[in-house]
């Protein structure tokens, strides 16, 4: 699933290519909306909310979307052939004079009324890169549930909006704990202000490129220090990076941790704490240590 700066990038681009400019076709492929016609319209806007999408057109309508794990938008010059898979998955097309957004396999695609857009993103936390970013109240949300695992209290969009698996097993890291230990155990100690703001400085650090660089180092195969590391050494300690599914079914999502430089319990419970926080992600920049 997209990270909040992949959407935040799409909304980019796609506002870029679309705001200002008349709609000359639409077509949603998708039951609910297969009478909707959109054409004569001016695209306003196009805006991230956390990991959902907004484009908002003349008339007090958005359309609202959310790629979830397998949906896509492709924005591309009008005339071209669409490249973001078979025609057949194409669930919506907007089309002006000069650019096209083809939106493929989504998952969520309905048509709000604008003044109602609170309906489909009002239960999100503050937005890590939108203008309602507050460190106190993401760090009052993630508080409710002390004895919760932080993997999966980082991943609930309800307590900050933007982060996915990505961030979630690098700020685990970067914080020196276990993706289970408990939200209370970084709270004991003040550590969630600290988490959150590096939350906030990673995914707007990245806001501006592909890719999530959590190390410092954008060079292919260094950008991350665990994610996706699994069997491969910890750049810190040369332990073998472990990883095991995080959280309850349908909801479940690999993450990936050090046993040795992260401490807390892990898959199945307690067990070796590990080094005391405070390693590459003590200072928040990020830097390899």
């Amino acid at each position: 699933m997209p990270e909040g700066d992949t959407i935040h990038l799409l909304a980019r681009r796609m506002h870029a290519a679309l705001a200002g400019r008349l709609l000359t076709a639409s077509d949603f492929r998708v039951p609910r909306l297969a009478t909707v016609d959109l054409s004569g319209r001016t695209v306003r806007e196009a805006l991230s909310r956390g990991k959902h999408l907004l484009l908002r057109v003349e008339g007090g309508l958005t359309v609202h979307s959310h790629l979830r794990m397998d949906g896509a938008w492709s924005v591309q010059p009008a005339g071209e052939r669409p490249r973001g898979g078979p025609a057949w998955q194409i669930r919506a097309v907007l089309a002006t004079d000069a650019y096209v957004a083809y939106g493929y396999r989504l998952p969520v695609l309905e048509l709000l009324p604008t003044d109602r857009e609170e309906e489909a993103v009002g239960h999100l936390g503050p937005d890590l890169l939108g203008p309602d970013w507050d460190v106190a109240e993401a760090v009052r949300r993630l508080s409710r549930e002390p004895g919760r695992p932080l993997g999966e209290a980082l991943l609930d969009q309800r307590n900050l909006a933007g982060i996915g698996n990505v961030y979630k097993s690098e700020l685990c890291y970067l914080a020196g704990v276990t993706p289970w230990s408990p939200v209370g155990a970084l709270a004991a100690r003040d550590g969630l202000p600290r988490l959150a703001e590096l939350a906030h400085r990673l995914l707007y650090a990245n806001r501006a490129r592909h890719g999530h660089v959590t190390t410092g180092d954008a060079r292919p195969d260094r950008r991350h220090w665990v994610y996706g590391r699994a069997g491969r050494p910890c750049r810190r300690c040369g332990t073998a990076v472990r990883t095991a599914e995080q959280g309850p079914a349908p909801e479940a999502r690999v993450t990936f941790w050090c046993p040795r430089c992260q401490r807390g319990p892990g898959p199945e419970g307690p067990g070796p704490e590990g080094r005391e926080p405070g390693g590459p992600g003590a200072t928040g920049d990020g830097r390899r240590g």
